[in-house]
């Protein structure tokens, strides 16, 4: 991801020098990646290749994962019970 970002970064600075203002974007675009993507890309860079930075962790322990679970299912009944319409319109594009 910072490659991208990088070079992305490179091509606005060169594109910069027939209209400036993409050197504001290019500067935009490093202090969004050094503000909000260094952390993720950090965290999750020991991690390998696997499931996506925003995906959850596998549980520790069955009792962790149990939990997890649990927990899911509830906010899954209250949606249910709050949205009812919308669950309906989700159960039939789930059942095609």
């Amino acid at each position: 991801m910072g490659t991208v970002v990088l070079s992305g970064a490179v091509v606005l600075v060169v594109l910069g020098f027939g209209n400036p203002l993409y050197w504001l974007a290019a500067a935009g675009v490093l202090f969004l990646y050094v503000r909000y993507g260094l952390d993720s890309s950090a965290s999750s860079a020991g991690s390998g290749p696997g499931p996506a930075p925003s995906a959850p962790s596998a549980p520790t322990s069955y009792k962790a994962y149990r939990d997890r679970r649990d927990k899911q299912a509830r906010w899954e009944r209250r949606y249910r019970r709050e949205r009812p319409l919308e669950s309906r319109r989700q159960e039939r594009e789930r059942g095609r």
